[in-house]
């Protein structure tokens, strides 16, 4: 089996976890949150501890899926404890950001001003003009909202003018020479 799906996933205090045939149900401080397992694992509960069981007898792919599944449903419990952000840093002359609500508003060199929406569960926030903090008890929400404010402006190779992750290295190439 899957070293990922051979481990416990421990629920932290504050957390309900609610099982019902292949569909996975976490309430937390930081929201609620459902997941629909594969059919080719189940998940048994005792106490506090999860545990992603393959079924064998279905198809030889259910190890494989067992990992992922446990990955998810991990994410799914510190999903709805902890939350998930993502931060991103502005970086060129003019570029700024500024949320109002659930649109972030964004001037990236442009001649319009850009307005992202941002969907349902997730939240924005700017603490200062070149930085956006997206938060959110999804982790693949959180992240494909911060992949496409990064894909307005990515940041470019010569100067690292555009929006890059804050742990994001952008290495700088060497100007063109005659």
């Amino acid at each position: 089996m899957s070293r990922v799906a051979k481990q416990i996933i421990t629920v932290p205090a504050g957390v309900e976890v609610t099982i019902s045939g292949n569909n996975v149900k976490a309430k937390g401080p930081k929201g609620e949150h459902d997941l629909q397992l594969h059919s080719s694992v189940g998940i048994k509960q005792e106490g506090n501890e999860l545990e992603i069981v393959p079924d064998l007898v279905q198809s030889k792919g259910s190890y494989a899926i067992a990992g992922t599944m446990r990955s998810l449903v991990n994410n799914l419990v510190v999903g709805v404890s902890q939350g998930f952000e993502r931060k991103l840093i502005l970086n060129g002359v003019g570029y700024r950001a500024q949320a109002q609500g659930a649109t972030l508003n964004l001037t990236l060199g442009f001649s319009h001003p850009i307005a992202h929406a941002m969907p349902e569960g997730v939240t924005c926030e700017t603490p200062t003009q070149t930085e956006i903090v997206i938060k959110g008890v999804d982790k693949q929400a959180v992240g494909q909202v911060a992949a496409k404010i990064r894909a307005y402006r990515p940041p470019e190779p010569y100067k690292g003018k555009g929006v890059r992750y804050s742990d994001e290295v952008v290495s700088l190439k060497e100007v063109k020479k005659k």
